[in-house]
C-alpha cells in the first residue's frame, strides 16, 4: 500500500517504445503508451493484437525487449507484479485470482492480512463491508467466493483492488461475467474512482462501453501502436476501421456451392449463465461460420453440440433425428468430429506417434478381443498423410516433433478418417503460420465440396468472412445478427460482435 505523500505525488505514467518477442512472434513492436491520473484509458485491438501482453509487462509479469518505462519523468524498472504494486499499479485480470475455498474478506486481503500475532478476522470483516458498502456492493463478505456467482467474484476481485488504495487499476475484459445492472454497478464505480483521481485502463471488446466510460483510447494492431485519441475525436467506425486496417480480398475467397438437405439443426439451445435460446441449422455441403469476442458463448456451444458440456434445454437434430449427447464418445458415434481450439490438450496426443493419433477415434471399430488391428491403424495413417499432405519421417514418429501447421493437420485428419456428418472447427488455424493457413482453407473448402456440414468458429475476420456460406453473429451469449458473406464488411460484424446496432444483417 502506498503512503499518502507518494500517493499526491504520482500524477502520470508513460511507456516508451516497448516491444516484445515471444518465439516465432514479435507480440509487441516500438508501442507507446501513456495514462494520467483521474482518466479512463481505454485500450482496443483485435484478439492478439497485443493488448494483454502490453499490460502485463506494465503490471511486471512480463519484463520487455526493449523500451521503457517513465513515473513522473523519471525512468523505473517495472521487474515484478510487486513491484508495479509498490508504484500503485493494480492489474485486475481476466481469469480471476479468487482463492474459491476462503470468504470474501480473506479474499479482498489475501497477501495483506490483517494481523497482530493472530489474524484479525474480524477487523478484514469490517474494512471490507465498508469498501463494498462505500461502492454500493452488497455482497456477504464472510461467504465464501465458490458459492458466489460469476458476476459477484469479479465484483469482489475489483473490490480487492480498489483496497490497495492503487493509483492505476488495469482492467482486462471487467464486464465479461457481469450482467446489466452489474455493469452499470462497475461503470458507477469507475466514475468514482475517477472522481478521486485514480487512472482506469480499460481493455475491453465491447465499443458502446469505451464510448460510455472512456476520457481516450489507444488502439493497436499486430502488435504496432496505431492511435491515441480523445474519445469526442473518433466515433465507433473510425475505431473499428483502424483495429482491422486490412483487406478482406487479398486473404481467401471461396467459390459458394448449392447446399443440399439440412444436417444440423440447433433450436432454442440453453446453458444457463453462458448462451441462451440459440437456434441455426447447416445443411450438406454448407459451412456456417460462429463469430463472436470472448465470452460470446461460442465454444461453449460447439461443446454441448458434440456431448463434451451439458445443456440445460433446446433440441439438436442430426440427419432429422433428435439426439440428446451425454458425452463425447456418443458424439463421435453419431457421426459428429471436433476440431478443438486448445490443440495440445483436446486435439493431439502429443507423445504418441501420428498414427495413433489418426486412429484413435475408430479404435472401436479397429480393435478385435481389445487388440488393436495394425494392419487397419497403418492404412489409416497412411491414407489421412496423403490426402492431407502432413509432412512426416515416418507414421511412427511423435506428434511434437511436428511443426504447429502439422500437428493441427493430425488434429483435423482423424476426423476425416472417421468419415464424420458434421464437422466442428474452432480456431483451425490458431498458432500456424500463414502457409499452413492457407493450407488448412483448402481441405474446409474440399470438405464442404463432398458434401461435409461444417460449423467453423474463428476469431479472425478475414476467415470468418472468407470461408463460411453464412455468418452467425453472438453477442453475450445469443445470436445478435445472422449475415450472408457475398455482402457482409468487417466493420458491420465487428460492430455487431461488440453490441453496436446496425441494419444490415439478414
Amino acid at each position: 500500500m502506498m503512503d499518502k505523500k507518494t500517493e499526491r505525488t504520482i500524477k502520470n505514467i508513460e511507456m516508451r517504445e516497448i516491444s516484445k518477442f515471444f518465439p516465432g512472434v514479435k507480440a509487441l513492436d516500438k508501442v507507446n503508451f501513456s495514462i494520467q491520473s483521474g482518466r479512463v484509458h481505454a485500450l482496443v485491438g483485435e484478439n492478439g493484437a497485443g493488448k494483454t501482453t502490453l499490460m502485463n509487462i506494465l503490471g511486471g509479469v512480463l519484463k520487455p525487449e526493449s523500451g521503457a518505462i517513465f513515473l513522473n519523468g523519471e525512468e523505473v524498472d517495472i521487474g515484478s507484479p510487486h513491484k508495479s504494486q509498490e508504484i500503485g499499479i493494480n492489474f485486475i485480470h481476466q481469469e480471476l485470482s479468487l482463492i474459491p475455498d476462503l470468504n470474501v474478506s480473506q479474499n479482498i486481503f489475501l497477501g495483506r492480512e490483517i494481523s497482530r500475532g493472530l489474524l484479525n478476522s474480524s477487523l478484514m470483516e469490517k474494512q471490507s463491508d465498508e469498501i463494498l458498502k462505500r461502492f454500493a456492493l452488497d455482497i456477504d463478505v464472510k461467504k465464501l467466493v465458490r458459492d458466489l456467482n460469476a458476476g459477484e467474484q469479479q465484483l469482489v476481485e475489483i473490490a480487492r483492488a480498489l483496497s490497495t488504495k492503487a493509483w492505476v487499476i488495469i482492467m482486462d475484459e471487467p464486464t465479461s461475467a457481469l450482467s446489466e445492472d452489474e455493469k452499470h454497478q462497475l461503470f458507477n464505480i469507475i466514475k468514482q474512482l475517477k472522481s478521486q483521481g485514480v487512472a482506469i485502463i480499460y481493455i475491453t471488446h465491447h465499443m458502446p462501453e469505451i464510448f460510455e466510460i472512456a476520457d481516450e483510447v489507444t488502439i493497436i494492431r499486430d502488435g504496432k501502436h496505431i492511435g491515441t485519441f480523445n474519445i469526442n475525436d473518433v466515433d465507433e467506425l473510425n475505431v473499428i476501421k483502424m483495429m482491422i486496417g486490412h483487406d478482406v480480398e487479398r486473404f481467401f475467397s471461396r467459390k459458394r456451392t448449392n447446399p443440399g438437405k439440412t444436417v444440423l439443426e440447433v433450436k432454442n439451445l440453453t446453458k444457463n449463465g453462458v448462451f441462451n435460446d440459440v437456434s441455426f441449422s447447416i445443411r450438406k455441403g454448407e459451412i456456417v461460420g460462429l463469430y463472436g469476442l470472448r465470452g460470446a458463448g461460442r465454444t461453449e456451444i460447439a461443446r454441448c453440440i458434440f456431448g463434451l458440456d451439458r445443456y440445460d434445454s433446446g433440441d439438436i437434430f442430426l440427419d432429422g433425428n433428435k439426439l440428446r449427447i451425454k458425452n463425447a464418445m456418443e458424439g463421435i458415434n453419431a457421426g459428429i468430429g471436433f476440431v478443438s481450439e486448445d490443440r495440445r490438450e483436446e486435439g493431439i496426443i502429443e507423445l504418441m506417434s501420428v498414427k495413433e493419433n489418426l486412429s484413435q477415434p475408430l479404435l472401436p471399430w479397429i480393435n478385435k478381443l481389445g487388440w488393436i488391428k495394425k494392419k487397419e491403424e497403418i492404412a489409416i495413417a497412411e491414407k489421412s498423410i496423403s490426402s492431407l499432405e502432413i509432412k512426416v519421417t515416418s507414421i511412427n514418429q511423435t506428434v511434437n516433433t511436428l511443426s504447429g501447421g502439422n500437428q493441427q493437420k493430425v488434429s483435423l485428419g482423424k476426423w476425416l478418417a472417421k468419415d464424420s456428418k458434421l464437422l466442428i472447427f474452432d480456431e483451425p488455424t490458431k498458432g500456424i503460420d500463414v502457409g499452413a493457413k492457407i493450407e488448412i482453407y483448402k481441405i474446409i473448402e474440399d470438405l464442404a465440396k463432398r458434401g461435409k456440414a461444417i460449423l467453423l468458429i474463428s476469431s479472425e475476420l478475414p476467415e470468418i468472412i472468407g470461408i463460411p456460406d453464412k455468418i452467425l453473429v453472438l453477442y453475450k451469449g445469443k445470436v445478435n445478427k445472422s449475415y450472408s458473406t457475398e455482402d457482409v464488411v468487417e466493420e458491420e460484424l465487428l460492430m455487431s460482435a461488440s453490441g453496436v446496432s446496425n441494419k444490415s444483417g439478414v
